[in-house]
């Protein structure tokens, strides 16, 4: 194959960058038959752009790659201010097509999930050492605006345990919910502003990019951490313990437990606890074998507590020790806007608390969302969820509500039930607010012992040990940020779980950014292809060349490693060939096919490696820099230092390359 020299390779290039190359024609004397004609193709350069325009195209592609209003290009104002309603308010479109066929289903499916939600709503709202209503509430409420502005047909809105269990332990740090019992519902309320405030913010500005900084193997270990304190803080109620630690790390709680056995444990909370328990638990396994019986474990929970009330009530047990709900306080929910602070020193705190638990709220109900939407085939977009969740989470903590998010057990009971659009989460509001203002009398006798197993039984399904063995298996750096989290949690608490899982989050990403791999390339024999020789150790090396894969963008943080280690590499290479008595060592090839950018001190970098290279009398070739790389290359002047001729648009093309200058020289 014939091989274009510099200087002819360039005019082709600005002639248009393909030409047809072919050799003289061979002589009446000769046999052969003469070559066919080559395509040889140069690396192209992008077409100019102005500073404006390439700003603008980057911030279009980091805040609107999805092109949310592209729908209302070319459209009239009226047409565009119709289609910006149902973009903030979904309940626009879909509503218009709405049907009784549908509101069966979501019927079916918002009873069902009303069951399971009542008596977890009571039981989550003592982790976040609120009162009950305040989680009958906080389903009342939040559910409605949701349904109107979210875009999720199957998340169920409501409190969850993770969520409660963080708000409760931050809140309390900052005020006694024994004794400062209104301060601490004033700043349990300005919390969910906040955490509003922060949900809505990110939807509205785009960044909801944000919360993917929080890895899967992170919220994995971090989940299951919360999932085991969480059953740990209901040993208080399943063994009826009536002094018991505040704290929630795994020490205190087993020394609190192990402390209180001299007073004794009371038998009958305990018999109601484990019997009830097994009895959830088993109706959870009938579900699970078989998704006909998804109702079985969806109703276990209320069944439950109408059975031990039922008992409790019957046999005064409450009058040998058994602790009760005593009181919920009947009524739809009051106004709490008087209530929240917008001024003074709680300000601060409340939005400290807010954007933590927002934070966590976002990342369980973006990741839910998406779970089922790509069961059922859908998109959903990720900002819009956030802007719902927000404006529903400022509304509730104006309506004595807490934070509220998506629940991953009613959301899945939502969705085997059959629900067809957020009309399901409707429903369930309905019923939660004729609970307020029917029924919470009759939860006065209600065990805290059921509540508990209710609890327990709910949060197991959030170790997940299978993820944990996968994550070990396909990325040990994950496992590690997993664990972490997970004995941060368990071992400290719930803030410095997060707060490790997070940070380790980071390492990895600054490990990666900073530390990318760099690989030596080979020939595949009887192709043209080049790949690692670590992977394909068949590979053969060219002779006289050595070809790195540079795996990452090159960037300020890690330029330096990639110039140092691309040079271990051709010294290496030299030790080796000089050991076999091969060739010298006369060109460096670097593949940049997978480095998608580079800035400025990656051009410095690649620069210094040009010199270096200089001095050793090494040429320096490059191939298939992609177009935002050659852009910069060119616009820095190195393609002039390194030689246009020298930039290929495969390995294959530098490699012929260097194969025709070394039968070139003497």
């Amino acid at each position: 194959m014939v091989h274009r020299e510099p200087a002819e390779a360039a005019a082709a290039a600005a002639a248009g960058g393909e030409t047809s190359i072919s050799t003289q024609p061979p002589s009446s004397s000769q046999q052969a038959a003469p070559p066919p004609a080559v395509l040889v193709y140069k690396v192209g350069y992008p077409p100019r752009r102005s500073l404006a325009t390439e700003f603008t195209s980057t911030l279009r592609e980091t805040f609107f790659h999805d092109s949310p209003l592209k729908q209302c290009k070319d459209q009239s104002v009226s047409t565009k201010l119709q289609m910006g309603l149902q973009l903030l308010f979904p309940v626009l479109g879909w509503g218009r097509t709405y049907s009784l066929s549908m509101f069966k289903g979501d019927l079916v499916a918002g009873l069902t999930i009303a069951s399971l939600c009542i008596p977890q709503d009571i039981g989550y709202s003592k982790l976040a050492y609120l009162d009950p209503e305040y989680g009958l509430y906080s389903s009342f409420v939040p559910p409605l605006i949701y349904a109107a502005m979210g875009s999720s047909k199957d998340i169920a809105i409501g409190p969850v345990a993770v969520v409660s269990l963080l708000l409760g332990s931050l809140l309390q740090k900052e005020a006694d919910h024994d004794k400062d019992r209104e301060e601490y519902l004033r700043l349990a309320f300005t919390a969910t502003f906040f955490a509003g405030i922060t949900q809505a913010a990110l939807g509205f500005l785009r960044l909801g990019f944000l919360i993917d900084f929080l890895s899967h193997a992170a919220i994995v270990g971090f989940m299951g951490g919360a999932a085991v304190t969480i059953a740990l803080q209901q040993l208080k109620y399943v063994l009826g313990i009536r002094s018991f630690t505040k704290e929630t790390d795994i020490v205190s709680v087993m020394e609190s437990v192990w402390g209180s056995v001299r007073h004794g444990w009371n038998w009958q909370t305990v018999a109601i606890a484990f019997t009830f328990l097994a009895f959830l638990l088993l109706a959870k396994y009938i579900g699970k074998r078989n998704k006909k019986y998804f109702w079985v474990p969806a109703i276990a929970p209320v069944t439950s507590v109408i059975l031990a009330t039922l008992f409790v009530y019957l046999f005064r047990a409450d009058k040998q020790g058994v602790q009760i709900v005593n009181k919920i306080k009947k009524g739809v929910n009051p106004s709490s806007v008087h209530k929240i602070y917008f001024t003074g020193p709680f300000v601060a705190k409340g939005f400290k608390i807010g954007a933590v638990c927002g934070m966590i709220g976002l990342t369980e109900a973006v990741a839910i969302g998406r779970t089922f939407a790509a069961m059922k085939d859908y998109q959903l977009d990720g900002n819009k969820e956030m802007v719902a969740l927000g404006t529903m989470n400022i509304v509730g903590s104006m309506t004595s509500c807490y934070i509220a998010t998506g629940s991953f057990s009613r959301s899945a009971v939502n969705f085997m039930a059959g629900c067809r659009t957020p009309v399901s989460n409707v429903v369930m509001s309905t019923v939660v607010l004729l609970t307020l203002l029917l029924i919470t009398p009759l939860f006065k006798y209600t065990p805290n012992a059921i509540l508990g197993s209710i609890i327990i039984s709910a949060v197991i399904g959030l170790v997940d040990y299978e993820a944990a063995i996968l994550i070990w298996k396909v990325d040990k750096m994950d496992f590690v940020a997993c664990m972490g989290a997970f004995f941060g949690v368990v071992f400290k608490s719930v803030e410095i779980g997060l707060l490790i899982a997070v940070s380790i989050s980071f390492a990895k990403i600054l490990v990666q950014v900073t530390r990318p791999r760099t690989v030596l390339l080979g020939n595949l024999p009887g192709t043209t292809i080049y790949r690692n020789t670590e992977q394909y150790p068949h590979a053969r090396h060219v002779p006289g060349v050595v070809i790195v894969r540079v795996d990452s963008a090159i960037y300020f943080s890690n330029s330096n490693y990639v110039r140092e280690r691309i040079l271990r590499w051709l010294t290496d290479e030299e030790d080796r060939v000089s050991a076999e008595g091969l060739p010298r060592i006369s060109f460096l090839v670097v593949e940049m096919s997978p480095v998608i950018d580079i800035d400025t001190s990656g051009i410095h970098a690649l620069e210094d490696l040009y010199k270096n290279l200089q001095k050793r009398g090494i040429q320096l070739l490059l191939s298939n820099p992609g177009s935002a790389v050659i852009e910069k290359l060119q616009s820095s002047k190195l393609t002039e230092h390194i030689g246009n001729g020298h930039i290929f648009l495969t390995v294959a093309d530098a490699v012929r390359f260097c194969t025709s200058k070394s039968m070139q020289e003497p």
